[in-house]
């Protein structure tokens, strides 16, 4: 592949958590095409009317596109579904294939509810905590809103069992910077202490 003229790296303009690039990012956004965010994240869903009066009409994302069609195009099985989507206000998605068939997945005994979740960024504290309790007047069970230091969130589940997390930015001066120079040896040293305790699980 080409190397890519220096600065040719999109990033969206007006974004204040953007940390300035390390020496490491320097050389993979030179020479990788840039994926410049987010398209649509697609989850399955158990009944499309329940899924579009959650995300509509409780949270305010609007439903923007539904396709349905007989056959998958990217496998060509013969399946016949609806694949639509709502939109946040940066123009990114979150997307939902609804089939005739399909139940409510259940939860992987492997991994804990906290882990797969994707989080929806807002404002303010305000605006978190607006969320938090038109949520809670909807009938939907909410946890938080946590400080992790970085971010304040609320988290909670929506019809499908897919976890959603409410936050908005509340990370200092330097802050970002600071953690992404520490970034990769963070990501080292917690493979080595994770191989190690497989180690030491293996040998009890």
């Amino acid at each position: 592949m080409e190397k890519r003229p220096p600065g040719s790296y999109v990033i969206r303009k007006g974004d204040p958590g953007r940390a300035p690039r390390t020496a490491r990012e320097d050389i993979l956004v030179d020479t990788i095409p840039a994926l410049n965010g987010l398209y649509h994240f697609a989850y399955p869903c158990r009944d499309a009317d329940e899924t579009r009066h959650f995300y509509e009409d409780i949270l305010g994302l609007p439903l923007v596109n539904c396709m349905t069609s007989e056959k998958v195009p990217s496998t060509g099985e013969e399946t016949p579904y609806a694949h639509f989507f709502f939109e946040f206000g940066d123009g990114s998605y979150v997307a939902f294939f609804d089939l005739p068939d399909y139940e409510k997945p259940a939860p992987s005994p492997n991994t804990p509810a906290w882990v797969q979740h994707f989080a929806i960024e807002t404002a303010s504290k305000e605006n978190v905590e607006f969320m938090r309790q038109r949520l809670i007047d909807n009938g939907v069970e909410v946890l938080g809103p946590v400080d992790h230091g970085f971010v304040y969130s609320i988290y909670f589940f929506d019809p499908n069992g897919l976890r959603l997390e409410i936050a908005t930015r509340t990370e200092g001066p330097g802050v970002l910077a600071k953690a992404r120079a520490e970034a990769p040896g963070q990501l080292e040293e917690w493979s080595r202490r994770k191989a190690a305790f497989i180690d030491e699980q293996a040998g009890s």
